[in-house]
C-alpha cells in the first residue's frame, strides 16, 4: 500500500497565469495534500490553507474530478492543474 501512494503522479498544467516557481510551489503542494488526504475536500483544504500561510490570504482551492468554474482572481495569482486523473483550481482573491 505504501508504495502505490509513493508513485508520482503527472502534473498536467492547463491554465497559470503565476510565477514558474508558485507553479512548482503549487504542484508540490497538491503532491504533499494527495499523500496526506483521500476525500478531495481535505485535500483542497490543505492546499488552501497551506497558500494561505505561504503567499497571504486570501486563496481559494476546488479539487475534484468533474466541475466547471468561472472565477475572478488577483493578478498572477490562479493555476488550474491535473495531479494524475485529479483537477486543482487554485487562485487568490483580494
Amino acid at each position: 500500500m505504501a508504495t502505490e501512494k509513493k508513485e508520482k503522479l503527472d502534473a498536467q498544467v492547463k491554465s497559470a497565469d503565476m510565477s514558474e516557481e508558485m507553479q512548482r510551489q503549487a504542484v508540490e503542494v497538491a503532491e504533499e495534500a494527495m499523500s496526506k488526504f483521500q476525500v478531495e475536500k481535505d485535500i483542497a483544504q490543505y492546499i488552501k490553507k497551506e497558500f494561505d500561510s505561504r503567499a497571504g490570504a486570501t486563496w481559494h482551492c476546488i479539487v475534484g474530478r468533474n466541475f466547471g468554474s468561472f472565477v475572478t482572481h488577483e493578478t498572477k495569482h490562479f493555476i488550474y492543474f491535473y495531479l494524475g486523473h485529479c483537477a486543482i483550481l487554485l487562485f487568490k482573491t483580494q
